[in-house]
Parts: C-alpha cells; sequence; structure tokens
C-alpha cells in the first residue's frame, strides 16, 4: 500500500544514498517531429499474428500510454531543469545515481554533474564518477560495469532495421539507447499502431535473444538476460562498499514501473526506502509517495 507523508530521513541515520529515477529530461530534437517522454509501465509481450492478440496488443499499447497535454509536459521540462540543481546540492553530502532508460551519454550530457553515478539503459551500463568518489570506501575500484556488452552488436543491427522498416510511418522515432532500442509513436497516429507494431514484431522475431517491452507511447528492445534496476541498485551499495553496512539509508525515488525492482530490493533487504512519483494510486512495492517531481524536489530540500 502506498502511503502519502514522508519523514525527514536524513536525520535518522549517518549516511544517506539517493538513487533517482530520470524524470521527463528534455529530448534532443527529434526527426520527422516527433517526441520523446521518459518511458513508463514496461510490460513483456508475446509475439503473434492472431487478430484477437493483435486487437489486444493495441488496446494494450492504448492503456499504456495516457495523452500528455502540452502545458503538463512543459511544466514537467521546466521542473527537471530546477531539479539539477537539487541533485548537485545532495550530491555534496550523499552518494547520489541516476538511473535512467535512456543511454548513459545521453543522460549525463543532459545532467553535466561528473559527481554523481550514472546507470542507463535501465541499469544495464553504469559509471560512477569521473574523478572517483569520496564516498566510496577504502581499497574500492572506480565503477564501469556492462553486463550486457555483447549485446551490442545485436543492438545496433536491429536500431538499423527498425530505422528501415519504419520509415514510413509518420511520426515514429527510433532511438538508440546502447543497450536497447526505444520506438516512439507518441505523434504517431493511432491508426498505425497496428503497423507499427507490426514491423517492430517481425524484425524482432529474428532476435531470440532480445525481448520487447511496452511503456507509454514506446515500444523498448531489450537483451534478455537477469538483470534489471534492482541488480543495479544493489550493485552500487556493493561497489560502495555499502552492502553489509546497518548505518547506511538507502532513498530511491522512481516514477516507472522498472522501478518496483529497485523497491523490492529496498523492502526485502529492509534499509532505506523506496518512494514513487505517481498522481494516481497504484500497486507498488515503494513505501511512500509523491504526486510529482515538484514534489521531489522539496523533499530533497
Amino acid at each position: 500500500m502506498t502511503k502519502q507523508n514522508l519523514f525527514d530521513a536524513k536525520s535518522c541515520v549517518n549516511s544517506t544514498m539517493f538513487v533517482v529515477e530520470m524524470v521527463s529530461p528534455p529530448p534532443p530534437p527529434p526527426p520527422r517531429g516527433s517526441c520523446i517522454n521518459n518511458i513508463s509501465r514496461k510490460t513483456l509481450v508475446e509475439i503473434n499474428g492472431d487478430p484477437k492478440i493483435m486487437k489486444s496488443w493495441i488496446d494494450s499499447m492504448r492503456a499504456s500510454s495516457p495523452t500528455h497535454h502540452m502545458s503538463t509536459t512543459l511544466y514537467e521540462d521546466k521542473t527537471s531543469w530546477m531539479m539539477r540543481g537539487t541533485v548537485r546540492k545532495l550530491a555534496r553530502y550523499f552518494p547520489t545515481a541516476i538511473v535512467s532508460g535512456r543511454c548513459r551519454d545521453k543522460v549525463y550530457n543532459f545532467v553535466q554533474l561528473s559527481e554523481l553515478y550514472y546507470a542507463g539503459s535501465h541499469g544495464m551500463d553504469i559509471k560512477g564518477p569521473s574523478k572517483g568518489s569520496k564516498y566510496s570506501k577504502k581499497g574500492t575500484q572506480a565503477i564501469l560495469f556492462q553486463p550486457a556488452s555483447k549485446f551490442l552488436p545485436m543492438i545496433i543491427e536491429v536500431y538499423k532495421e527498425l530505422l528501415d522498416k519504419t520509415k514510413s510511418i509518420e511520426g515514429v522515432r527510433v532511438e538508440n539507447n546502447k543497450f536497447c532500442v526505444s520506438v516512439h509513436f507518441r505523434c504517431v497516429d493511432e491508426k498505425k499502431w497496428g503497423e507499427l507494431s507490426q514491423e517492430v514484431r517481425l524484425v524482432l522475431k529474428e532476435y531470440p535473444k532480445l525481448k520487447l517491452c511496452q511503456g507509454r507511447k514506446v515500444l523498448e528492445i531489450r537483451p534478455i538476460i537477469k538483470w534489471d534496476k534492482g541488480k543495479a541498485l544493489q550493485f552500487l551499495l556493493q561497489s560502495l562498499g555499502y552492502a553489509k553496512c546497518n548505518d547506511v539509508f538507502p532513498i530511491y525515488i522512481g516514477d516507472d514501473r522498472t522501478d518496483e525492482d529497485a523497491f523490492k530490493v529496498l523492502r526485502e533487504r529492509r534499509q532505506g526506502l523506496g518512494i514513487l512519483v505517481s498522481k494516481t494510486p497504484k500497486e507498488t512495492h515503494a513505501s511512500y509517495s509523491l504526486q510529482e517531481p515538484s514534489e521531489v524536489r522539496i523533499f530533497k530540500h
């Protein structure tokens, strides 16, 4: 059950680690007038050509892709820019990481804070601060971890194929996030969703080691490996030498369904807490909730 009131966790322990899901950063200018929003609520999809399954697939695409008013999107983008200053302040006192579905380089180019830990591609590409970390225990090495590196050539192949197969569909944007490929359909006519999903599924049919996931106005292709944001969080704690510390209080804030894996890790550890950012009540492993990014910024202060 999601709880609504938050307490000052910083006053409870000697050391705190903040892990923040990247929330709606302004994207690079897309070709063909398409728009990008942060990925949310992924669901693994079975592939076949049954008409009933196709209808169910389209219904699922519609259900997981709520309409966002332009004013709301602009507000969230402004909040994201303000959030950068807040994250910088946090990093002065606590080890701080940003987790995102986008590739690590894109996230870093947006945030441009060298003192942070970055986990791109849903935690499949993790790198520590470029100048080392004052929080790492003595003897620990600089972090650079890419558990899906062997999939890179395959991801590039799929990216190129999807660019070619979807180029005739107006409004679609195919984004290479290094260890995953995102097919954004936010600006695609809903009547074309069936055609788009069919093209994506036909490409993926030749790559059994990749899986197709669904999110808010996005289809995402990722490697089939036993790795998620929860494992990325565990890896960060281990790399910092915090895995067995009782005086560390990890806080993970996120608005994405894939963040549930990290919330679950904290709940199972009975240490720290997860905070879900959502305006609507939903099933979650998080301990508390905030409604929007502006509230996250206030909480961090």
